[in-house]
C-alpha cells in the first residue's frame, strides 16, 4: 500500500512539473513577451556553458547553428516525461526558430531534474534535419544532486550526426539509467 501511495505522489509530482515548465511559454504573456524570456534562457545558459567549457564559445560561433533548450524531466521508477522550450539558429542566415520539445522513456530511474541542453550544428544540413523533423533518439544515463550552487552535477557532452549536444543541469535529484525519445517542434504561436 506504502508504494501505490508513493507512486501517486510521485506521479502528482510530475504532472506538477511538467505543468509548470510548459507554463513557461503556454502563459497568457503576448508572443513577444515569450520570445524575449526564451532568449533570456538561452543567454543565460550559454554564459553558464561558456563558464564551464570555454572552449563551446569558439565551436558555436564557427557552426553552422545552435540550439538551446531548457528541460524539466521526472522519472517514476520505469517511466520518464519531460517538457520544455527553446530557440535555434542558423549562423548563416541569422534567423531564430522558436522551438518547443517533449520527451517519454522507458528506463530505471528515480527524481526530478531541471536542465538545458546545447545542441551545436556542424553542418547546416544537420541543422535543417533538426528543425524541419526534429526527432531525437537515444540513451541517457546521469547521476545528478544538485539545488542552485549547491551540490554536484554533470555537463555532460555527446557528438552523434553532425551534432555536439551538451546537458547542464540546473536544479534537481536524479538518478536514471532511461532510454528516451524526444521530440523537437517548431513553435507556431513564436514564428
Amino acid at each position: 500500500m506504502k508504494s501505490r501511495a508513493l507512486y501517486i505522489h510521485i506521479m502528482l509530482l510530475a504532472v506538477a512539473v511538467l505543468t509548470l515548465n510548459g507554463c513557461a511559454t503556454s502563459s497568457n504573456a503576448s508572443p513577444q513577451a515569450k520570445r524575449e524570456m526564451v532568449q533570456s534562457m538561452r543567454s543565460e545558459t550559454l554564459k553558464t556553458l561558456y563558464v564551464r567549457k570555454p572552449d563551446v564559445q569558439n565551436q558555436i560561433a564557427t557552426s553552422a547553428g545552435y540550439a538551446v533548450f531548457d528541460n524539466a524531466n521526472v522519472n517514476v521508477v520505469f517511466a520518464s516525461f519531460g517538457g520544455g522550450y527553446g530557440v535555434a539558429k542558423n549562423n548563416r542566415t541569422g534567423k531564430w526558430t522558436y522551438m518547443n520539445m517533449g520527451e517519454a522513456g522507458l528506463g530505471l530511474g528515480l527524481g526530478v531534474k531541471d536542465f538545458n541542453v546545447v545542441m551545436v550544428f556542424h553542418t547546416e544540413a544537420a541543422l535543417n534535419r533538426f528543425i524541419d523533423h526534429g526527432w531525437a533518439f537515444g540513451g541517457n544515463a546521469d547521476a545528478a544532486a544538485k539545488h542552485k550552487s549547491n551540490g554536484g552535477a554533470v555537463t555532460a557532452e555527446a557528438i552523434v550526426d553532425d551534432v555536439t549536444v551538451y546537458s547542464l543541469t540546473e536544479t534537481g535529484l536524479a538518478l536514471q539509467a532511461v532510454l528516451k525519445g524526444t521530440k523537437f517542434w517548431v513553435d507556431n504561436e513564436l514564428n
